[in-house]
């Protein structure tokens, strides 16, 4: 809950892409992941996942206005990895620190864990984006290393942490 408002998670649907589009043009949702800003919304309308055996994508809403975006993306070229997925997510920039990433994140990890049994979700997120780690690490994900000048972000190099949750390492 959100000042009253309830957060509603649901899959996304086709005419989402042009709502995910726009968070993604926000200052902060684009700084703190490795989308490029000034993407055309017909490059979201590819990329929003909805092909069930790549993985899928989830979308928050606030009064029926989507203001956040989590894909799992499953584990498609190696036979070996097929229990490893990678997450990536993004809030609105209005929406941060109330409550919006938690819920989808808490969404997303329940629907790989009950019922597609990936023991193992990956992601990296910007060493310097504190909010993000630590809600990460709230839902078991551990640090598993730095990757030093991972990407170019705002006119400069920036590192990186890659950080795993193993269902099998969560508390019962």
């Amino acid at each position: 809950m959100n000042n009253g408002q309830v957060i509603k998670i649901r899959h996304a649907e086709p005419d989402d892409y042009k709502a995910v589009h726009v968070i993604f043009e926000q200052p902060e949702a684009i700084s703190g992941t490795l989308q490029l800003p000034l993407t055309s919304a017909e490059i979201w309308k590819d990329r929003l996942l909805l092909d069930p055996d790549k993985g899928f994508s989830l979308v928050a809403l606030v009064e029926g206005q989507i203001v956040g975006n989590c894909a799992l993306l499953l584990n498609q070229h190696s036979a070996r990895r097929r229990h490893c997925a990678w997450l990536g997510m993004g809030v609105h920039d209005d929406w941060h620190g109330q409550g919006v990433g938690s819920a989808l994140l808490q969404a997303t990890l329940d629907k790989a864990d009950n019922w597609l049994n990936i023991l193992r979700v990956e992601l990296t997120v910007f060493a310097d984006n504190q909010t993000a780690i630590k809600l990460y690490e709230k839902n078991g994900f551990r640090i598993e290393g730095t990757h030093e000048k991972y990407a170019f972000r705002n006119g400069e190099y920036a590192d990186s942490l890659a950080m795993a949750r193993l269902r099998d390492h969560l508390p019962c």
